[in-house]
């Protein structure tokens, strides 16, 4: 009863906010603050709050909780079990599970995939620039990278 009572008056004040809000000719607000404050008033009227009062303040409930722990608890208890007897140790488990699983990507695949001939002649180096500045170590990166 008094679940439903709170509902009830804070629907009655946010709607009483969104009639000031319309007021103040911000209508969109408006039409989004009734709309949160018909909530509440719309789950006592689907009887979801008196549900979840009566589940809240029920032994049952609470022991009905208790009985789905305890069953999950078993679920994870027995695969843990599953999976320590099923395969051997652990680098068993990983050699079958290597096996199992097919190679994503072919061995050579980091490979170029055109060969030492088929790259074009090497450019010749350009002249080094006559300023103070020594590129030297730059231009020994990009030729290691064929650049």
């Amino acid at each position: 009863m008094i679940a439903e009572t709170v509902c009830s008056a804070v629907s009655v004040a946010g709607l009483g906010i969104a009639a000031v809000t319309a007021y103040r000719k911000r209508f969109l607000a408006a039409a989004r603050i009734a709309a949160y404050s018909l909530v509440p008033i719309g789950l006592v009227m689907t009887g979801v709050v008196d549900w979840l009062a009566d589940t809240a303040f029920s032994p049952t409930a609470w022991a009905g909780f208790g009985v789905l722990g305890l069953s999950w608890v078993l679920f994870a208890t027995t695969r843990t079990v599953e999976r320590r007897r099923g395969g051997g140790t652990r680098k068993e488990r990983k050699a079958a599970r290597a096996a199992a699983r097919p190679e994503a990507v072919a061995p050579g695949a980091s490979a170029p995939s055109l060969g030492q001939g088929s790259r074009p002649a090497a450019r010749p180096a350009p002249a080094a620039p006559r300023g103070d500045e020594d590129f030297s170590d730059i231009e020994a990166i990009l030729k290691k990278h064929g650049i």
